[in-house]
């Protein structure tokens, strides 16, 4: 391979050698950004809202996934529905407002007015278009694939994609035990983070999913908030090989690192109420999945872009804008029958570690925006390391989670052409030196 080589495969996969490299063209190059869009976010189901934000009929709101703008409404028969937020007309966004209530929807530039079905309702100047005010073929342009679990909304660009159920596969356990953690149904907290990272995408996946990182990046938050607020820093910063916990490859790219929960701020500021919710929790499910409900963090990415955070009941979404460019949302998942007074308490945990003004969040932010300086800047390093703990059962520090992810992601995109630039140099053919193919699947979980 030359030195500014690109090779076919990107994932370097030896799993005799241990070893286990991914090519830092996979987080520079526009090519490889265009091949994710059309093999992975063109196909795979992306989470697009939670049921509990359109709650009541004429509810609505527009939201950006995989890079295409949508509107979601509930019509008057309380059915969920998704079109594509363009008036079929000119083009131009239909639905300006972010959220609201509405009886129909009126275009802005010329007034064709569509129903909650997104049937042509009212055209001006009818007697103008050949058939008259004839609706058929004139409605809103619906997303070819929309489908729930347990009120996570996904949709899929692929009308030809398998069902959610089949994709979300084994990952279902664990979005369960994310969603039951208060013994009831959810709801989105009003409200969400918005925010950008000039970094590539895949980085703050992997980082989402790392538990490694935690005692040293986020070094402030254990060694100085924590112990303002009475909490021994050392049952945090204990984030090593005997850390209790593990790291899980599941179905389909996704992958879980769950730890032993042993402390936290909402543990000490919300003893007596959390003490309750777990009670119910063994009522309603018994001893052994409370346990497991209420006794331990997850960190679940659901593949491409999606992360369950239950440390801070929260879910997050990543988009590449450019491929050192990335825009997140996130919001707070909140039991529906808690007292008004834990869900604050939920919140103020949440938004103290996560998000813009949190402190762990701007920590990442700047880790992961220094990381891509350097794969623009270090072009003599080529590849980057994620072998930790290919030679040992995985533990929850380990990266098997991110090598999950890693072997999908080249898998989609074998389909592709393959890409012939790294950053802004166009690259010759290079041969493929990766002797281990996406076949090669280290500690899947079928449990």
């Amino acid at each position: 391979m030359t030195r500014r080589g690109m090779p076919r495969q990107m994932v370097n996969d030896d799993a005799e050698a241990g070893s286990f490299r991914v090519h830092r063209g996979a987080f520079v190059d526009e090519e490889v950004l265009q091949r994710e869009r059309s093999e992975i976010f063109d196909r795979c189901w992306l989470y697009a809202m939670h049921e509990s934000e359109l709650a009541k009929p004429g509810d609505y709101l527009a939201r950006k996934v995989g890079g295409k703008p949508l509107m979601f409404v509930r019509d008057r028969a309380g059915v969920l529905r998704g079109f594509f937020n363009a008036c079929p007309h000119r083009g131009m966004t239909l639905c300006r407002e972010k959220s609201g209530t509405a009886r129909n929807f009126s275009c802005f530039y010329h007034g064709w007015t569509f129903d909650l079905q997104g049937q042509l309702v009212a055209l001006p100047d009818s007697a103008g278009y050949a058939g008259g005010a004839d609706p058929v073929g004139k409605g809103l342009k619906p997303v070819p694939r929309m489908e729930i679990y347990r009120g996570l909304v996904f949709i899929n660009f692929d009308a030809g994609a398998c069902s959610l159920e089949a994709y979300l596969g084994n990952a279902k356990e664990y979005i369960d035990l994310m969603l039951d953690f208060g013994g009831d149904e959810v709801d989105i907290a009003p409200g969400q983070q918005r925010y950008s990272i000039r970094s590539n995408w895949k980085l703050l996946v992997e980082n989402s999913i790392d538990v490694y990182h935690a005692h040293s990046t986020h070094n402030r938050y254990f060694s100085r908030f924590l112990p303002d607020m009475g909490l021994p820093a050392r049952t945090w910063l204990n984030v090593s090989d005997q850390a209790p916990g593990r790291a899980i490859a599941l179905d389909n790219g996704h992958a879980v690192a769950e730890t032993l929960v042993r402390s936290g701020p909402l543990l000490k500021t919300a003893a007596n109420e959390l003490a309750e919710v777990r009670q119910r929790l063994v009522e309603k499910f018994g001893e052994e999945r409370a346990a497991r409900i209420a006794d331990y963090g997850r960190n679940l990415l659901i593949f491409p872009n999606l992360l369950f955070i239950s440390t801070w009941r929260t879910i997050r979404t990543i988009y590449p804008v450019a491929p050192g460019y990335m825009e997140v949302d996130a919001w707070a998942l909140l039991p529906r029958s808690e007292s008004a007074h834990l869900k604050k308490l939920r919140m103020d945990n949440f938004i103290s570690f996560l998000g813009p003004a949190g402190f762990g969040t701007p920590d990442d932010v700047s880790g992961l925006e220094s990381c891509q300086r350097g794969f623009f800047e270090g072009a003599d390093s080529l590849w980057s390391d994620i072998s930790r703990g290919m030679h040992r059962d995985p533990v929850a520090a380990d990266e098997l989670q991110m090598r999950a992810f890693w072997r999908r992601w080249q898998t989609l995109l074998d389909e592709a052409p393959a890409p012939t630039t790294y950053g802004d140099a166009r690259l010759d053919p290079v041969a493929d030196d990766c002797s281990h193919g996406p076949e090669c699947v280290e500690g899947v979980d079928r449990a």
